[in-house]
């Protein structure tokens, strides 16, 4: 609230919405080729075959991801991580945790996070101030792409934590289980 927001807010501001929009779909297009690969670790070989495609044309013919040519070409984008696989294979969510700067999550997505995050541009970088740079704009950049639904959130919802909490778990298993998750666990 007292660091990022202030600096997302500025970003957003200051850079042109077609650069902001070209910086997302270049870090949407690195994502495409970690969930092409998560996709294959889940025996789900279409998915991974359009997230495949969605590289190699946002890549190339997209100046790097810059352009997405992937939408335009109607390739689906299918969203997959390693706390997806995980959970696919039987690993349980566990606990909600909520970390610092990252967000929430639960025990399997944060044992998943250290490779899902070293599974970024910085995997093909080999200067660490540039990955250190890499990294910082894409928080930044995730941030102020969270802005206006962080204040939605906070004009309407009286327990924030508890709403944000209920709202990631269901999203994680419907995303888990393809948007066919089994009922929620009794508490």
């Amino acid at each position: 609230e007292n660091v990022l927001k202030p600096v997302a807010t500025g970003y957003k501001n200051v850079v042109p919405s077609p650069a902001l929009t070209g910086i997302t779909n270049f870090y949407n297009n690195v994502e495409d080729a970690w969930s092409a690969g998560n996709s294959l670790l889940q025996l789900k070989f279409e998915h991974a075959a359009s997230n495949t495609m969605r590289v190699l044309v946002n890549t190339t013919l997209g100046l790097g991801g810059f352009l997405d040519w992937g939408t335009e070409l109607r390739l689906q984008r299918y969203n997959e991580d390693l706390g997806q696989t995980l959970g696919y294979w039987g690993m349980g969510e566990g606990p909600y945790v909520v970390w610092p700067l990252l967000g929430p999550s639960t025990v399997r997505d944060s044992v998943a996070l250290p490779v899902d995050l070293a599974a970024g541009p910085g995997l093909v970088i080999d200067s660490t101030p540039v990955v250190i740079g890499v990294t910082a704009l894409n928080v930044v950049n995730t941030r102020a792409n969270l802005l206006d639904s962080s204040a939605l959130l906070d004009d309407i919802v009286l327990d924030k934590y508890i709403f944000v909490r209920d709202g990631f778990l269901q999203r994680r298993r419907s995303q888990v289980h393809d948007g066919n998750p089994p009922d929620a666990p009794k508490n």
